[in-house]
């Protein structure tokens, strides 16, 4: 059987595809917007999601549409623009084509940035019974069970059992896990009591698992020290050299110094790691064993394939500096497509190319109101100060002048009563029908 193509018109100048519209993918459509390509942008979502907030989404402090932003409005009027709402199945890059559930589209120059993925490290059980947190849909799950569960506490007798429904597990200590520790310890301390006064609310335990010696390894020292105390101070249980083996759904199993414990709870959430989402069709030898990342050189492209480039988290640039790849955060993609754009005008123009180098412009984490910590260069932020510097930068990279006066009188008036006025169980979750959809979603690009 022959497959379909994709209909998009043939312009007869060069193609560019996109796969992923994320912070990478969006800003490489931006930068392209004055050179004369066709642009398709592929993804199996119609939206941008503003990942950083998506812990906000999934503790009832924001809505979903308050963190995403339709592509096709964002680029309404861009000339020589396509958006194709598809799943990426495989790369041909023999044919020069991408395969899709909708059909085969040829492409003169190939983007991917595809982003990453949740990393379960091959554990299955903890794949099929914690939530992980890197979409919206994972978000509203989140906050569903959440609140069933609390639900459910309601309606047991046996002490353990409740304890166990109102306990969470946050495994993985990066900014993730920190900022949604600290969101759910607020709950508990100032939403949850109002909501369930027939529970005694002070029993439910937040616990933070991480492998490694402290939280935020990514930042100084300092700022991991500052982190632990506002956590500390709102009641998180905090854990470190601490591995999580096992989780049959109620008791997680976790290692520390080669003796096994337990942590009971019927929430665990997994923000422990994350991996390339690379697409089928790239030979074992371009992606790396560790990250699942597509190879490529100090232009972004994939190495002895012609006209292949990845950016973003999906991408692995091994330099001195970084003998890893880049760390998977959203300025490395915005800057890795940027500089893209102007290399592949010159790619095109027959012109040489300019290599990439990385801006660490600061890394930031917040704990809860007035509790955040920042680092721009050697300045070091800590408290209500960096808590007003993440709340201005977040606010400004959201996509949509609307999208950020949402976000800004949700935060104030949460400021003002800790109120977090989006507390509802619009669908009920089942872990059951997830692994179901799951299973049958295996083939594609999870984009």
């Amino acid at each position: 059987m022959v497959q379909a193509t994709l209909d998009v018109p043939d312009l007869h100048i060069p193609r560019v595809v996109i796969i992923g519209g994320g912070f990478a993918g969006l800003e490489l459509v931006r930068s392209l917007k004055s050179q004369e390509v066709q642009v398709v942008l592929l993804d199996r979502n119609n939206y941008h999601t503003f990942q950083p907030l998506l812990y906000q989404v999934a503790t009832a402090g924001l809505e979903p549409d308050a963190i995403a932003f339709p592509i096709r409005k964002l680029f309404h009027n861009y000339e020589n623009f396509y958006f194709r709402y598809s799943v990426v199945q495989e790369i041909d890059t023999q044919q020069k084509e991408v395969v899709t559930n909708l059909g085969k589209l040829k492409y003169d120059y190939l983007v991917v940035a595809s982003g990453s993925r949740t990393n379960f490290f091959g554990n299955e059980n903890i794949r099929y019974h914690s939530m992980p947190l890197k979409t919206v849909v994972q978000s509203l799950q989140l906050r569903s069970l959440l609140l069933q569960n609390f639900e459910k506490a309601l309606q047991t007798k046996d002490l353990t059992k409740r304890e166990a429904y109102m306990n969470f597990v946050i495994v993985g200590g990066g900014p993730t896990g920190v900022e949604l520790a600290g969101a759910l310890s607020e709950l508990k301390n100032y939403v949850l009591p109002v909501d369930y006064p027939e529970l005694d609310v002070r029993k439910m335990q937040v616990h933070l698992v991480d492998a490694g010696p402290r939280v935020l390894a990514a930042l100084s020292e300092e700022s991991s020290a500052s982190a632990e105390r506002y956590l500390k101070k709102l009641g998180v249980h905090l854990h470190f050299n601490t591995l999580v083996k096992d989780y049959d759904g109620t008791t997680a199993i976790t290692i520390k110094d080669g003796e096994e414990g337990q942590l009971l709870g019927r929430n665990l959430i997994w923000s422990a790691g994350v991996e390339g989402n690379a697409p089928k069709g790239f030979d074992a030898s371009k992606i790396t064993e560790r990250g699942n990342r597509i190879l490529v050189n100090e232009f972004n492209q994939v190495e002895g394939v012609q006209n292949v480039f990845a950016v973003g988290d999906v991408a692995c640039m091994k330099l001195e500096d970084f003998p890893n790849g880049h760390p998977m955060v959203a300025p490395v993609a915005i800057q890795q497509a940027t500089l893209l754009a102007k290399n592949l005008k010159c790619l095109i123009n027959g012109k040489s190319l300019k290599p990439f180098k990385y801006q660490n412009k600061g890394s930031m984490a917040t704990v809860g109101k007035n509790k955040a910590v920042v680092e721009i260069g050697k300045t070091r932020f800590k408290g209500v100060s960096a808590w007003f510097i993440w709340m201005f930068v977040h606010i400004l990279s959201l996509i949509g002048l609307r999208n950020k006066a949402i976000v800004f009188i949700n935060w104030f008036w949460n400021y003002l009563n800790y109120d977090r006025s989006n507390r509802l169980i619009i669908s009920r979750f089942s872990k059951e029908e997830r692994k179901e959809k799951r299973d049958k979603g295996k083939a594609g690009v999870v984009i």
